[in-house]
């Protein structure tokens, strides 16, 4: 009886062995220093995911896992077959050959080795170099989010401003009526804008309309219903056909809120909204800090310190570091809060009373980390306060502006191993609770490289649809997407990130608001 005990427990011990991508092989390289060899046993799974994801992404592809023993078992942790591995589907994995998912590494008398803390580098702004056409960042500017979309005009030879809906309530349409009136502009109405490319004849005379109104500002106003992604998509191909070029012809602006009461205070304050002047411009900015070795987006708030400390302006900043990044470094100086979770779920949901009270007065909201529905860079929607006071708000995280509905297939766990859930969206979130303008991404955000451009362009005196128009047109121009390539067709394999993710960053706000005096 004792006999077969200890084989069970022998076999149980080489399954593990195997099971995970080491054998006899791995063992006798451990000294080549492969991700989670370490002595005392196995890496968990986020430390090995963590070391072997180049790109930072929170997934793992066969060009990233190509060292033995790891590279063989990439079909088998890839159970979906997309051509991606996510923390859960190696965790699946281990569950099935009963290996412990926090890994075997480190015994009780075996302290595990401390991961390395990443040096902090505060580039200027103007330093990051700026990617278009022929201009490529370095495999190490892209991990690090480190560098700047190309950006420029593009020419609107129109003046007329235009609200394009599908609303058919009275209570949406006095206010979207009023709007039209303040602004001297033209209301065309469709049944439903999400399903608008797919007629031919209604896109066409939508165009003419477009055309012969000389359009300049065009606020799309979906209902919550028909706001997913191919009725964006579905509006970069009918605005940049209204010429020949491949461009986006106007200036476009989302105006979206949960119900009819929040939407009327959307059109409340576009109607009386000002630029905020130099003496009203009080940054604010959010960061999230996954890990010692992930500093990206605790760097871009540094940069924006930076930026705004040259134009003589203070930006407090609040920093959310995760149970794995207690060693990793803050920002210097004074106004900034750090928030310790305890776990990977537990999201900030109420600030600090000292950065509760200096974010209220607070005129421009910045947050770069990871997110999901419901949750963005490390701060719950819960956090969100109620009245947010006409701000601004810049928002980089995957899911900041993701529909309620999605065109797209659904994920499970989006990039820093979060599950996605269905939450409401945090841009939607932030217009609700009385911001004017709000910057977020349908779906997987690349962060900094593009909610800089659009901050940018507000700091010098461009509007919301200026700037939104210019950050697509940049896109555009790298993707060279042309008519017929923007909606992505029913049945497509798109996998979690099809070539049309790129496209989906949206901005909440009347296209004709002017958000900031020039300061650059």
């Amino acid at each position: 009886m004792l006999l077969r005990k200890w084989f069970a427990i022998a076999c149980a011990i080489v399954l593990v062995w195997v099971g995970s991508g080491f054998g006899q092989q791995a063992g006798r390289r451990g000294n080549q220093n492969h991700p989670g060899q370490r002595r005392g046993g196995l890496p968990s799974v986020s430390d090995l995911v963590s070391q072997l994801d180049k790109n930072r992404d929170g997934k793992l592809t066969k060009d990233e896992v190509t060292q033995p023993p790891f590279s063989r078992n990439f079909s088998r942790w890839d159970a979906d077959k997309d051509g991606t591995v996510t923390e859960a589907e190696i965790a699946k994995f281990r569950r099935g050959l009963g290996i412990p998912v926090e890994g075997t590494a480190g015994a009780p008398n075996r302290p595990q080795p401390r991961e390395a803390v990443a040096e902090l580098t505060i580039p200027d702004v103007d330093d990051l170099l700026r990617v278009g056409p022929g201009t490529r960042a370095s495999r190490q500017a892209m991990q690090n989010s480190a560098f700047v979309m190309k950006t420029g005009p593009h020419t609107v030879d129109g003046d007329k401003y235009v609200i394009l809906t599908d609303h058919a309530e009275q209570s949406y349409l006095q206010s979207i009526e009023r709007l039209a009136k303040y602004r001297d502009g033209l209301v065309l109405r469709v049944d439903d804008l999400a399903l608008l490319y797919k007629h031919a004849d209604a896109m066409a005379k939508i165009r003419k309309q477009l055309q012969d109104a000389k359009v300049r500002f065009l606020a799309i106003a979906p209902r919550m219903e028909t706001y997913r992604e191919n009725m964006l998509l579905g509006m970069w191909e009918l605005i940049s056909t209204i010429d020949s070029d491949p461009q986006l012809d106007a200036f476009p602006g989302l105006l979206l809120a949960s119900n009819a009461e929040d939407f009327a205070g959307l059109i409340d304050r576009s109607i009386g909204y000002a630029p905020q002047s130099s003496q009203e411009f009080r940054p604010f900015a959010i960061s999230q800090v996954p890990s010692t070795r992930e500093l990206r987006s605790l760097q871009k708030s540094g940069i924006l310190r930076k930026l705004f400390a040259e134009q003589g302006c203070k930006t407090p900043t609040v920093a959310i570091y995760s149970s794995r990044a207690a060693e990793a470094p803050k920002l210097p100086g004074d106004q900034f809060w750090s928030y310790q979770s305890k776990s990977r779920g537990d999201f900030l949901k109420q600030f600090p009373d000292d950065a509760a009270r200096t974010f209220e007065k607070a005129s421009l909201l910045v947050m770069h980390g990871h997110g999901v529905p419901g949750m963005s860079c490390g701060v719950d929607i819960a956090a969100i306060p109620e009245e947010l006071s006409a701000k601004v708000v810049l928002c980089g995280s995957c899911f900041a502006a993701a529909p309620k509905k999605s065109d797209f297939p659904a994920m499970r766990q989006a990039p820093g191993g979060y599950d996605v859930e269905a939450r409401d969206a945090f841009a939607v979130r932030a217009i609700d609770n009385g911001a004017c303008i709000a910057f977020g991404h349908m779906r997987l955000s690349q962060g900094f490289p593009h909610l800089y451009p659009v901050l940018e362009a507000w700091m010098k005196g461009k509007t919301v649809g200026e700037a939104y128009q210019e950050l697509m047109n940049g896109i555009i121009n790298m993707q060279g997407t042309k008519s017929g390539g923007f909606v992505v067709s029913e049945g497509a394999s798109t996998g979690r990130q099809p070539p049309q993710n790129i496209l989906l960053y949206v901005v909440i706000g009347d296209p004709a608001i002017q958000p900031l005096e020039s300061r650059l």
